[in-house]
């Protein structure tokens, strides 16, 4: 794990409206938290330096661009050591957007976007179960995304 940073109260207020709207201007930011852009500015650029902002992302509906299927996959590798090599080939599948080295049953849980049932099976035979070193996966399909939401900044640092 990383070293957790120390960040003071205006940083939480500057992270937590860029949360809510990651296209939010600097100046827009300074007028709400009550300082200038500049110290906005600054404050980002620490927040970067440190790891602790990563970038900023563009959130798409997947369902209305035709993916109407989102799974769960549940990987089995049949030696721990192959992880790496595993995750590099999972890497290269376009239809995984998350990958999670995990503890319990699986040695990878990975979530995959696909048009519909028939692309989710050439997912799953053609590409992934077709990589050396997985032993088998489990598939548990979504039927709703119920809840999907930032990390609430002032609640988790400040209890």
């Amino acid at each position: 794990m990383g070293q957790i940073i120390d960040i003071d109260e205006l940083d939480i207020k500057i992270l937590t409206l860029l949360l809510h709207n990651a296209r939010l201007p600097f100046t827009d930011i300074a007028q709400e938290v009550h300082t200038s852009s500049g110290t906005v500015h600054v404050r980002m650029k620490k927040l970067e330096s440190a790891g602790v902002v990563k970038g900023a992302q563009l959130l798409l509906s997947p369902t209305k661009l035709g993916f109407d299927i989102c799974a769960f996959l549940g990987i089995y590798l049949e030696k721990g050591s192959l992880y790496k090599s595993v995750v590099k080939e999972l890497e290269a599948i376009p239809e995984i957007i998350e990958l999670h080295y995990t503890t319990g049953n699986y040695n990878i849980l990975a979530k995959i976007v696909c048009r519909d049932t028939q692309h989710l099976r050439e997912v799953l035979n053609d590409k992934i179960q077709a990589i050396e070193g997985i032993e088998r996966t489990e598939t548990f399909i979504s039927l709703e995304e119920s809840l999907q939401r930032p990390i609430s900044l002032e609640e988790t640092l400040n209890p």
